[in-house]
């Protein structure tokens, strides 16, 4: 057993070119933490420098080897107290003079570790080669550590890979910009990972860059333990290893869920070309040419009752119709309610799906809704996507919770559907806790990815508002909906996500089903979420590009899922053992 021990998140501003300064405040953040009983305390990235570099010629006589000086110096810290302090730092290697953005890892005896920032912003490039080190877990007496820098952590797989590899805290130095913090970025790596995270980001205006505060200690379950918005200082908070070594989501343990077999996927990199082109290779399942588009999400609370259900649901097709909505995704379960569901379960070609059918034909909707489905001797948690020329594809769910498992069989094959405005891809509640999902129908080009759910757990939080002054349209207010949970799988693939969840509330499902769009720095967001007493979210999502041969939609382009760097992530695909 671990004992616990306290974090401490430094926030901190840097100024550029001012290195003694600039060490030396550290140092005296870092010893004040020390102080308060911390016993891992996390820097921000380039604290010791500044971060906004011109070229390598501008940073070269700030760059440094590890060890060299400066870790000596925070080395001498951490001996004095007993602490392990990760700092930011410009590395140069001796052996190849290249330059990297680099996290260490210092303990009473030295260093311990190195990350290079592996996913580089649009600054790296300017001065930086990509990190070569790998995703690594540190073994240390408090516990296991990993680390990962700035732009790091927009890519699900970097999390995911020290989350495999046993990390107990993922300590992620920062120069965060254009949102309120703690960014909800951060918060999802915590939660779908059970991890804590210590993030230790910088603040203050640095060549006309703004840069976000909000330093803080997240927990396992994304409570935010606690947080510095402005302003040097420290945000201090208890680590339990142990508590994070349970891997619990949703009280699932969350890895033992994976399904690697299917994720073969992670490692292809299926927009290095241009999109347009690659889907049209060989003929063979070219893109939709895209458009503009209203989708729904639509939410109420199934019954037992078939003829129920389908009133409740054509209800919805005329709102969602009257809106001009040309797709509507309903809940998990929307057809054959929640309440013993193998005793509910359908044939996909019996009349009952026919008559869903015919509602599609008669509100000219594509419509997308969970239903139990038997097949023989077997039940699987399924959702058919059907249109007026009839049903386009029934996904069955392919990652079980445990509810389910007492009456489904898991899904085998993800699904992809072609519509005339969309290529849209299927999840089913519980799939999109597992960043694989959403990545690989992102990978196979997924416009849109439709999701009915019936979740009855948390999966958002409120912000209060900063004091962080940001350009406009960048918003600091308070916000209920600051992170979602299914916004950031969203933002993460460059798809619209498409969330219809199970409004009743006697038994526990709260809604907040929403359509949320593929850029979620892009402000104001395009996305629509229904309130409580709403039934209905519509959105318009565009899909089309003007001019040229290459997309310019983000949603087409996905520039986030073409700068993931494949080579770092066959952990991911590495079979379970039993």
């Amino acid at each position: 057993m671990l004992e616990k021990y306290t974090a401490a998140a430094i926030q901190f501003e840097p100024l550029m070119g001012e290195k003694e300064r600039n060490i030396t405040g550290l140092l005296a953040l870092c010893e004040k933490a020390a102080q308060a009983g911390a016993k891992l305390i996390v820097t921000p990235e380039m604290g010791t420098t500044g971060y906004c570099w011109y070229d390598r010629a501008e940073v070269e006589p700030f760059v440094e080897t590890v060890p060299g000086p400066s870790t000596g110096r925070f080395q001498d810290l951490a001996r004095k107290y007993g602490c392990y302090i990760v700092i930011g730092m410009p590395e140069v290697d001796p052996a190849s003079n290249l330059y990297y953005n680099s996290a260490v890892l210092i303990g009473p005896d030295g260093i311990i570790g190195t990350h290079r920032k592996t996913h580089p912003y649009i600054a790296e490039p300017k001065w930086s080669a990509c990190g070569n080190l790998g995703h690594q877990v540190f073994e240390t007496p408090i516990g296991r550590i990993a680390l990962l820098v700035c732009m790091d952590i927009h890519f699900v797989e970097t999390a995911r890979l020290v989350a495999l590899g046993g990390a107990d805290v993922i300590c992620h130095i920062s120069n965060w910009l254009a949102e309120r913090t703690p960014a909800p970025y951060w918060i999802n790596r915590a939660f779908e990972n059970s991890c804590y995270l210590v993030e230790g980001n910088r603040w203050g205006l640095e060549r006309g860059v703004q840069f976000s505060g909000g330093s803080c200690v997240i927990g396992p379950d994304a409570e935010i333990l606690a947080v510095v918005d402005s302003g040097d200082g420290m945000a201090l908070a208890e680590i339990d290893p142990e508590k994070a070594r349970q891997r619990q989501v949703w009280g699932e343990n969350i890895q033992k869920r994976r399904r690697p077999e299917l994720y073969a996927e992670l490692m292809t990199n299926t927009f290095a070309w241009n999109p347009r082109d690659f889907f049209k290779l060989y003929d063979h399942q070219p893109l939709p040419e895209g458009r503009e588009a209203k989708v729904a999400a639509g939410q109420f609370a199934p019954t037992a009752n078939l003829d129920d259900n389908l009133a409740a649901m054509t209800e919805l097709a005329e709102q969602a119709r009257t809106k001009g909505a040309e797709l509507l995704v309903l809940p998990e379960g929307a057809l054959t309610g929640l309440q013993d569901p193998a005793k509910q379960a359908l044939a996909a070609d019996g009349p009952e799906l026919v008559r869903l059918t015919e509602l599609a034909v008669s509100s000219g909707l594509y419509l997308v809704a969970g239903f139990a489905e038997k097949e023989g001797d077997r039940f699987y948690n399924s959702a058919v996507l059907t249109g007026p020329s009839g049903v386009l594809a029934i996904y069955r769910k392919i990652h079980l919770n445990e509810e389910d498992e007492r009456w489904a069989t898991a899904g085998s094959e993800w699904k992809i559907v072609d519509l005339p405005f969309a290529r849209v891809g299927l999840l089913i509640g519980f799939d999109a806790s597992f960043p694989e999902a959403g990545r690989t129908l992102a990978l196979r080009g997924a416009d849109l990815i439709a999701c009915p759910s019936a979740i009855r757990q948390r999966f958002h939080l409120a912000h209060a508002g900063t004091a962080v002054q940001q350009p406009a349209p960048i918003p600091t207010g308070a916000d209920p909906y600051h992170w979602h949970q299914y916004r950031v799988r969203a933002g993460e693939n460059n798809c619209y996500f498409v969330f219809a969840n199970v409004l009743d509330e006697e038994k526990g499902f709260a809604g907040h089903s929403g359509i949320f769009g593929p850029d979620t720095f892009a402000f104001p967001r395009t996305e629509s979420i229904a309130a409580a007493n709403a039934p209905l979210a519509v959105a318009t999502i565009d899909t089309g590009h003007i001019g040229g041969p290459y997309p310019t939609n983000v949603v087409r382009r996905k520039d986030l899922v073409l700068m993931r760097q494949p080579h770092h992530y066959e952990p991911l695909v590495v079979l379970q053992s039993e």
